[in-house]
């Protein structure tokens, strides 16, 4: 059986141990972040400043000029409060997805389709 020094001893050594390891942990858990990253990153194309400013001014162009006062993009839901008087409950934009189309439109007339050889 060990003594009450040993055993103090002994936890010393091993929270030592557990402090060691998580500092090892924390690097490689960086590194391995930056490895991942770096292999996301090494399929993506290379754009100039020049080419992403003109995606933002797509991006941008499109959205303002997307039609947001239409009525028929939104979901509206009307109900009447406790004066009797009608009231908008619910309002949610429901063409999403005409927004998207238009901001992808814009963003690839900025380029020209290549064959994929894959």
């Amino acid at each position: 059986m060990k003594t009450k020094q040993e055993l103090e001893q002994s936890i010393v050594m091993l929270e030592e141990q557990v402090a060691t390891n998580k500092t090892m942990s924390a690097a490689y858990q960086q590194d391995l972040d930056l490895a991942t990253k770096a292999l996301a990153d090494v399929n993506k194309p290379v754009l100039t400043p020049l080419q992403l400013d003109n995606i933002q001014g797509a991006i941008e162009s499109a959205v303002g000029n997307f039609d947001f006062d239409d009525a028929d993009n939104y979901n509206k839901e009307f109900e009447l409060d406790y004066d009797g008087r009608v009231q908008l409950s619910t309002l949610e934009f429901e063409n999403a997805g005409d927004l998207v189309d238009v901001i992808v439109e814009k963003v690839h007339a900025l380029f020209v389709g290549a064959e994929d050889n894959d």
